[in-house]
C-alpha cells in the first residue's frame, strides 16, 4: 500500500489468482532460530564442531546480507523475523490473509502484493518484527517471492492515542500519511516500507521499488485488472 504515482494520480493494478496457495518456493533460506547452550567440555572435537556451526552460521548471515543488498539494522531486523515467509504458504497457514492485488506504477516500479495480519492494523506501537503486511512479486515461473514489508497503523486509531502533531514512527522513521479517499477503499492510515528482500534503488524505506514488477502476473488475471 502506499501513495499513487506523482505523475498518474494512480496505482496499476494486477490480480492475484487464487492458485497462490500453491505456489511453489523458487528460493531457499536459511533460518537460524534458538539458543544453544555451550558447556566446557574436554572433548575437542566437540568445540572444533560447535566453532564450524558457529563460523557457518555468521557466514549465512553475510550471504543474505549480500544478496538483498542491505544490511541496515532495521532491514535486518525484518529478515530475521520474516524469514519463514519466505514460503507463502507459510504466511496463508499463519493467518495472513490477502489484501491487495499487484500494486505498479507506469514509471515508478512496484509494490507487489500485500498481505496482512488483521490484528496487527490496531496496533499504535510498532515492533520491527511485527510487520502489519508482507510483501510479495509475482515471478516467471508463478511463484511469489517475498520482498519487502509494510508497517501501518490506522489514523483513527493513532488518533485516539496521540494527540496531534504526533506521528507514528519505527526505529526514528517516521511513517508516510496516506489520506481518504484512497485507492484501497481504506480509513485513512500511516505506512512504511521496508525493502528487506529486495535491494531498492530508491532507499530501503522508498514507497515503490523499480527491482519489483506486476508483469509476471497471468494474462488472465491483467486482463480482469485493465481499465474498461
Amino acid at each position: 500500500m502506499g501513495r499513487a504515482d506523482s505523475k498518474s494520480g494512480c496505482y496499476h493494478l494486477i490480480h492475484v489468482g487464487a492458485c497462490t496457495t500453491n505456489l511453489r518456493v523458487i528460493r531457499s533460506c536459511a533460518i537460524h532460530a534458538g539458543e544453544t547452550t555451550m558447556h566446557r567440555s574436554s572433548n575437542t572435537a566437540s568445540r572444533s564442531t560447535l566453532c564450524a556451526l558457529a563460523a557457518l552460521s555468521l557466514l549465512t548471515e553475510s550471504a543474505l546480507a549480500q544478496e538483498t543488498g542491505e544490511s541496515s539494522p532495521l532491514a535486518e531486523k525484518v529478515r530475521h523475523a520474516t524469514a519463514r515467509f519466505v514460503d507463502i504458504n507459510v504466511a496463508f497457514g499463519e493467518g495472513w490473509v490477502p489484501a491487495t492485488p499487484c500494486v505498479s506504477g507506469p514509471d515508478t516500479g512496484a509494490m507487489g502484493v500485500h498481505l496482512v495480519f488483521p490484528s496487527r492494523l490496531d496496533h499504535v506501537v510498532l515492533d520491527a518484527s511485527q510487520p502489519q503486511a508482507l510483501i510479495y512479486e509475482p515471478t516467471p515461473s508463478g511463484a511469489m517471492r517475498l520482498v519487502g514489508v509494510e508497517f501501518i497503523v490506522t489514523a483513527g486509531v493513532w488518533a485516539v492515542h496521540n494527540p496531534p502533531p504526533a506521528v507514528p514512527a519505527l526505529e526514528g522513521n517516521l511513517l508516510n500519511y496516506i489520506g481518504e479517499p484512497n485507492l484501497f477503499g481504506l480509513p485513512a492510515f500511516y505506512e512504511l516500507h521496508v525493502w528487506a528482500w529486495e535491494r531498492n534503488p530508491s532507499g530501503t524505506l522508498a514507497d515503490w521499488n523499480t527491482h519489483v514488477t506486476c508483469d509476471h502476473q497471468p494474462v488472465s488475471a491483467a486482463r480482469a485488472a485493465a481499465p474498461r
